[in-house]
């Protein structure tokens, strides 16, 4: 029934009438007139004929649309009309408008010069629209004789005031009653155990609807799949919400993502709790919500979230699946630790085939999406690619392919970024050395420890906590480590502190201490605002500095042989016009050079370690001054009463 024509009024009307009179209690006190309806199986009035459907026309000064002439000549009328409609216009009732409700000037209120043309529409309908509702619950529906179809039909317009939201527009009378059939029935569907149970044939038609969606889905027909589930959720099918959130949150449309009721099967604890939970962390919403985001969920699965949820706060909530691609899932993890995000999705992708269903209501390995390492490898290609995967068992076609994310060089970084904030980096590339070990070499003491993986702002956020000093006295960098190509690791700042030439010390001789390694240090501000473009690279290995050159303000210092290659001349002519055009060229040469790459992706959206290292500055000497700004300690971690303590900058 996804189409009515003019010989389906009937046999459509009949149909809903009888699913109406099945769905009441028989002890359910009613009206006299819905009692008749509820016996005689039929929530119509008698037909129109033609010469009253004439003699409205006239009185109207107006020939209706098809698809209500249609209507009218099977049903003069009808009763529940969805859920807030109880009684629609027939031939006698039916009137314009003309702003009895005085709401076209609170539409109007909401104009201006700019205002699109559905606001203008929607604003107008008040004036000009034929109002078919009788009796509702606030609920208005509305003809609008200018928005006409190719085919004659007039849209229709209905508007609640309790719905908070715009006028809803159907294409036509026949589209309007279709969704309030589907209105009826999801309302309907969420009585539960209330009445009689709700079972007919336009419910098995969309139930069967829903097992062949699932099918789709694990045969990689994602679309079909989802168009399918979208068909039976909006008749409120229990199923189907559900299955169709597992595609939407892989497409990455999260803001429509519940899964419905909580459940007690390995479903909702593996896959669908963690989502829920990790979404109510990222918007951190206070705890004693919690519960109210679990629907239905009973004191042990609260207890379980909220465990759940301080192990994602502190950085340890990792992903478990069992079976081969749970193992694929802790590969991918380790990779995408470490900024191979690229290799973490073919890990994946590679072990999806073997990924088996939970319960019958699943279509898709999505638990991982929670996951604080594993979910910003998701993105909506990617989503499309897992989908478009057969899995579960089942045979399909060829999926769609994902691009890689992350290029083979370091040029992406003389890209602009979409928020323009990228106009200054550093970097150090370490060969011979794991991530893991970096700490080691750049770092002391205490700071010598990776954090958990966590974004940038995540990890500036930590470390300036209880923080009461900044000082300019020194430049300790907050880094990001990873690996850069075979056999190379990095640390990476994308957010340094202002560049001082004059006080600049290279960690590349710290980073190359180990015998047989090599270091690269690449600090770049070429496009940096405010200050004068600049440029460095060192180059280190067994702990001595074989060559640099820094360029800034027009002019190059340089040390040591560099190589043909990395001749800052070739790059950089000394005119600093010239210097923004230079940095990509630069990025690519130290690439060519080391064989190198930065993760773009991971670097950019993903979550990696994090340490703090020690000073890029040299300590002032005797005469040369710095900058202290403190804070009182209440001001770093808000004092009791809301107030906050004051703080001044100190020139030492």
């Amino acid at each position: 029934m996804t189409d009515i024509t003019t010989s389906d009024w009937r046999p459509f009307l009949l149909r809903w009438s009888e699913e109406w009179a099945d769905s009441l209690p028989d002890d359910e006190t009613r009206s006299v007139e819905d009692e008749t309806a509820r016996r005689a199986r039929w929530l119509g009035l008698p037909a129109a004929s033609e010469e009253r459907i004439a003699a409205m026309e006239r009185r109207l000064g107006q020939r209706m649309p098809p698809s209500y002439r249609e209507f009218l000549a099977v049903s003069d009328g009808w009763r529940h009309a969805g859920g807030f409609v109880a009684r629609l216009a027939g031939t006698t009732e039916a009137s314009w408008h003309d702003n009895a409700s005085g709401l076209a000037e609170n539409f109007e209120r909401y104009l201006d010069e700019e205002a699109r043309p559905e606001g203008r529409r929607e604003a107008d309908i008040w004036r000009r629209g034929l109002q078919l509702d009788v009796e509702s619950d606030a609920t208005y529906v509305l003809l609008d004789p200018e928005d006409v179809g190719e085919d004659g039909e007039w849209a229709v317009y209905t508007w609640a005031s309790w719905r908070a939201a715009p006028p809803e527009r159907h294409a036509d009378f026949r589209a309007f009653m279709r969704a309030m059939h589907r209105e009826f029935h999801r309302l309907r569907a969420g009585h539960g155990d209330e009445g009689p149970v709700f079972v007919n044939g336009t419910t098995r038609e969309k139930d069967a609807l829903v097992a062949r969606a699932r099918t789709a889905a694990l045969r990689g027909d994602w679309e079909r799949a989802l168009a399918m589930l979208d068909e039976a959720a909006s008749y409120g099918r229990p199923r189907a919400a559900g299955l169709g959130d597992q595609i939407r949150l892989l497409l990455g449309r999260t803001s429509r993502v519940s899964f419905g009721p909580a459940g007690r099967g390995p479903l909702y604890a593996v896959e669908q709790l963690p989502v829920l939970v990790a979404d109510h962390a990222a918007h951190a919403y206070g705890d004693d919500s919690l519960a109210g985001t679990l629907r239905a969920a009973d004191d042990e699965l609260v207890s379980l979230a909220h465990a759940m949820l301080d192990r994602m706060r502190n950085g340890t909530y990792r992903c478990t699946v069992a079976g081969p691609f749970g193992e694929a899932v802790e590969r991918a993890r380790e990779l995408a630790r470490w900024g191979d995000t690229d290799e973490a999705w073919r890990t994946l992708m590679d072990a999806l085939p073997s990924w088996e269903p939970l319960e019958p209501d699943h279509v898709a390995p999505f638990g991982w999406v929670a996951d604080p390492v594993l979910g910003p490898l998701l993105t909506p290609e990617r989503g499309r690619e897992l989908l478009s995967t057969p899995r579960g068992g089942w045979t399909g076609g060829p999926a769609e392919q994902a691009p890689r994310l992350d290029p083979d060089t370091l040029r992406w970084l003389a890209e602009p970024d979409p928020g323009g904030t990228r106009t200054s980096y550093r970097f150090v590339l370490v060969e011979g050395v794991r991530p893991e070990e970096l700490p080691g070499l750049l770092a002391d003491g205490d700071d010598a420890v990776l954090s958990a993986p966590m974004t940038r702002w995540e990890a500036s956020h930590r470390s300036a906590h209880g923080r009461v000093a900044f000082s300019s006295r020194d430049d300790r960098a907050l880094m990001a480590v990873g690996r850069a190509g075979p056999g190379w690791s990095f640390a990476f700042d994308g957010t340094p502190a202002p560049f001082d030439r004059h006080r600049f010390v290279s960690p590349a001789a710290a980073a190359a201490a180990r015998a047989g390694t090599r270091a690269v240090v690449v600090w770049c501000g070429l496009r940096a605002g405010g200050g004068q473009p600049f440029f460095h690279l060192s180059v280190a290995r067994d702990g001595t500095e074989q060559y640099a050159f820094t360029y800034q303000a027009g002019e190059v210092r340089r040390s040591g042989d560099i190589p043909r290659a990395l001749e800052p001349d070739r790059f950089l002519s000394g005119r600093e016009a010239d210097a923004a055009d230079a940095e990509g060229a630069l990025l690519e040469a130290v690439s060519g050079e080391f064989g190198t790459r930065l993760p773009r992706h991971a670097i950019v959206r993903g979550r990696l370690h994090t340490f703090i290292t020690r000073s890029w500055k040299r300590p002032p000497r005797e005469g040369e001054t710095y900058l202290v700004i403190s804070r009182h300690r209440d001001f770093a971690r808000g004092d009791r009463d809301g107030r906050a303590g004051g703080g001044a900058p100190d020139s030492r």
